[in-house]
């Protein structure tokens, strides 16, 4: 988490310095401060999950939110069960996450689990879309999610419940305590998500497809986290976070089984960032500690610490040329069931930005990563964004980007015993994207659609297949991912009402083209729909609010020969809020009804996912 103290119409610190003749920056406003996200990425996707989003999954996961929200594709292994995400078609691994600017991919796995990642450990969520390495590093061919706490100074004290309840066992507690001064910042918040999971399910793996209820899903979540910002001078800044989080499940079994294993997930995350301000200029270093551990059966234990140190100085030339450059290292240490591991990390990065004119602005970023004396593919990038036609009314962009990303092995696919293969090269990618944002505006009513086409090509594709007694993993598929995105947003008001519109799609054509076997050349990726979407409407007039949400997922194929697959299926949610306000206490309570007509699906095979559930949220905030 960052501290800003950019002026009330929320310019940069670096913008503001070379509006003042002077060396230092008053420190007036009470916002918190990051860099913008979108500074160095003229010319491609990045979309922001809104705050009232969060709300109606306060107690949920970042996988569910993603899921019923976006274009994106979740493979969810059951509710509350590991998820990881799949962007443009590239594997589970190829999405890079970061938590207040360190990434915590976990680096024996080298993704991210969505389920473990509760809406409570975090304020604000952003999306990058598309090959983004040479912005963020290794993991990033697919794209990158940011997830951002925020400070604020000189509001005084605020205390804040969070009470959930819903179908099968939920319930979901928060407090939060915040106080902050023109000098000091602190936010304190304490959590615990539960549910039983105890749905009723039609078993299709037993003759006569019983219908039976999940007895062996339950999930515990505990989870703190300590925000504190410093204002320690007039031009310096200083602010740390920490994010425990535990999370203890049963693991939901395959229809047809009666295994019971379990799972104890454990996560320990820390940063501290200093801000320094000049006229031109910001200097940032930034220390982070990630440690993983995972317990499975109570037996096998895994440990995997990252430490992270870096530093970089952005500078602006002038309010149309800002360019940022710095360096990062990172220490891996590995202690897993099997082997014990150290990687050493060190990746120099330039980004720079340039208006050249008020129609034109383009992006160059570039990124060298080293790893254990073998160097990574030099990844650069150019994006850049035209304004095409802008009228009172009317404005029309197309967005234009090309790259390259790559991944790293992993170190259980380098040192997993037995297996692992330290000669694995990284996996590369090459991509690129055009587009169109068209913007209309007209006194009460605004809409903005953005169609993206992109095509990427990964090779040395790393995946595990038996040797022998045993699986190794080997560079071994060339994939070449193609398609459309489209989003929009709009928003009208009449009279007192406000109506609010949202649409998500994705066209994905993911295709292995290793001609080694012809029964999988040219053939779907598994877990991969064609097509996939989410469109929302909402109604509001005052406090009062309401929504209805429909899902939809196209057909997928589960195994590599598209022989054997999962149906398309449509999920319809709907849901109102009410806001209120009395004295010094405000508050919110929504209701929601999620799979609103009872649809039997599944997201992974034999898998299967709750039918119409409900969830009452209420809120309490006392200044």
């Amino acid at each position: 988490m960052l501290l800003t103290v950019a002026p009330v119409n929320h310019a940069s610190a670096q913008q503001v310095a070379g509006q003042l003749d002077r060396d230092t920056i008053p420190l007036e406003q009470v916002e918190v401060y990051a860099p913008p996200l979108d500074r160095f990425t003229n010319g491609q996707t990045v979309r922001t999950v809104d705050s009232r989003t969060l709300e109606e999954f306060a107690g949920q996961n970042l996988g569910e939110v993603l899921q019923q929200r976006t274009g994106i594709f979740v493979r969810q292994y059951g509710p509350g069960m590991i998820a990881s995400v799949t962007m443009r078609g590239a594997a589970a691994g190829h999405t890079a996450v970061f938590w207040n600017g360190i990434p915590i991919n976990s680096a024996s796995l080298g993704q991210s689990d969505f389920s473990i990642l509760p809406t409570n450990g975090f304020d604000q969520a952003t999306v990058h879309q598309g090959s983004s390495g040479a912005l963020y590093g290794t993991d990033a061919i697919g794209g990158s999610i940011h997830l951002n706490s925020k400070l604020s100074f000189g509001l005084g004290s605020k205390f804040s419940f969070y009470q959930g309840i819903g179908s099968f066992g939920r319930m979901n507690n928060q407090l939060q305590y915040s106080y902050s001064n023109q000098k000091i910042a602190t936010t304190t918040r304490i959590y615990r998500n539960f549910t039983e999971n105890n749905y009723p399910y039609t078993n299709r793996a037993k003759f006569g497809s019983p219908t039976e209820r999940q007895d062996h899903a339950a999930i515990e979540q505990y989870g703190v986290n300590q925000d504190i910002g410093w204002n320690v001078g007039e031009n310096s800044q200083l602010s740390t976070s920490l994010w425990w989080n535990l999370t203890d499940r049963e693991i939901q079994p395959v229809m047809g089984s009666n295994t019971h294993e379990v799972q104890k997930d454990q996560n320990l995350r820390w940063v501290m960032d200093y801000f320094r301000f000049g006229t031109s200029g910001t200097w940032n270093v930034k220390l982070g500690a990630v440690h993983d551990e995972l317990l499975f059966n109570r037996s096998s234990q895994n440990l995997v610490t990252q430490y992270f140190a870096s530093s970089d100085y952005e500078h602006s030339f002038s309010e149309n040329w800002q360019i940022k450059s710095g360096i990062r290292y990172t220490q891996i240490e590995g202690n897993l069931s099997t082997y014990e591991a150290t990687d050493n990390r060190l990746e120099l990065y330039h980004s720079s930005s340039l208006e050249v004119s008020d129609k034109l602005a383009l992006s160059v970023n570039l990124r060298q990563l080293v790893y254990e004396g073998t160097f990574a593919p030099f990844t650069p990038s150019i994006s850049g964004g035209y304004a095409i036609y802008q009228a009172d009314r009317n404005a029309l962009k197309i967005n234009g980007a090309f790259s390259r990303s790559f991944k790293v092995p992993t170190i259980n696919d380098r040192f997993w015993v037995p297996g692992g293969n330290p000669d694995l090269l990284s996996e590369d990618s090459w991509s690129g994207e055009i587009g169109l944002v068209h913007t209309f505006e007209k006194e009460r009513f605004k809409v903005e659609t953005q169609a993206t086409y992109f095509k990427m090509w990964v090779d040395n594709w790393i995946i595990w297949l038996p040797t022998g007694n045993f699986w190794s993993p080997t560079n071994y598929r060339e994939v070449q991912n193609q398609g459309l995105e489209i989003f929009t947003d709009a928003l009208w008001k009449i009279n007192e009402w406000s109506i609010i519109g949202n649409v998500n799609y994705a066209y994905t054509h993911a295709l292995i083209l290793s001609e080694d076997n012809e029964n999988t050349h040219e053939k779907q990726l598994p877990y991969t729909p064609v097509h996939k979407g989410s469109a929302k409407l909402g109604l509001r007039r005052g406090a009062i609010g309401s929504y209805i949400n429909l899902m939809y997922v196209g057909e997928n194929f589960v195994t590599t020969d598209n022989t054997l697959s999962i149906p398309s299926y449509e999920i319809l949610s709907a849901g109102m809020d009410y806001k209120w306000r009395f004295k010094k206490m405000s508050g919110t309570a929504n209701f929601q009804i999620f799979n609103l007509l009872n649809t039997e699906y599944q997201v992974m095979r034999q898998r299967p996912m709750p039918g119409r559930n409900y969830q009452l949220n209420i809120n309490i905030n006392i200044l």
